[in-house]
């Protein structure tokens, strides 16, 4: 595997996934107000700069990147009327039994091991701040796929900042 070359450059990707967020509304302090809440009750004098540092760790793997891209692109399509039925209908109303949605996430914080997985079902069940309004369905955006991923990356970092945060103490 290390031997094959990859079709799309590390900064195409990078440059892409980071796009994708900004142009559906999601900036970096939204994604550190999720980590803050997640682990500021463990670590009470968690700095704001910290969060930040570590979703930018995140942003920055490879399979975080594609699952962005993958998911983000789904949404639009449902936005279009692209996608075919009934999975069109399934994504543009979240549906409660897909679950795909939250596959593609579950691709981001595998990468971050259980801490990550327990960040990530206790955040997709409160849905704060970002979240909530991802997740609101009153306007004409699909975001069936982003409202997980975005959780997701918050649950990753806030997992990450806990390993390297117990390593240190």
């Amino acid at each position: 595997m290390s031997n094959m070359k990859t079709a799309v450059g590390d900064e195409a990707l990078r440059n892409t996934s980071h796009r994708l967020l900004k142009e559906r509304g999601v900036t970096m302090e939204d994604m550190v107000e999720l980590v803050y809440i997640l682990q500021s009750p463990y670590y009470p004098h968690i700095d704001r700069s910290d969060c930040l540092h570590n979703i930018e760790r995140v942003l920055e793997k490879r399979e975080v990147q594609n699952a962005i891209i993958t998911g983000i692109q789904l949404d639009i399509l449902a936005e279009e009327q692209k996608l075919m039925p009934p999975l069109q209908k399934i994504v543009e109303t979240d549906e409660g039994l897909y679950g795909v949605d939250e596959i593609i996430a579950l691709s981001i914080v595998n990468v971050y091991g259980s801490i990550g997985l327990t960040n990530y079902g206790y955040i997709d069940k409160i849905k704060p701040g970002i979240l909530k309004k991802l997740n609101d369905k009153k306007d004409k955006n699909i975001h069936t796929f982003l409202d997980d991923i975005v959780g997701a990356i918050a649950a990753a970092a806030s997992s990450r900042l806990a390993h390297r945060h117990f390593h240190t103490h």
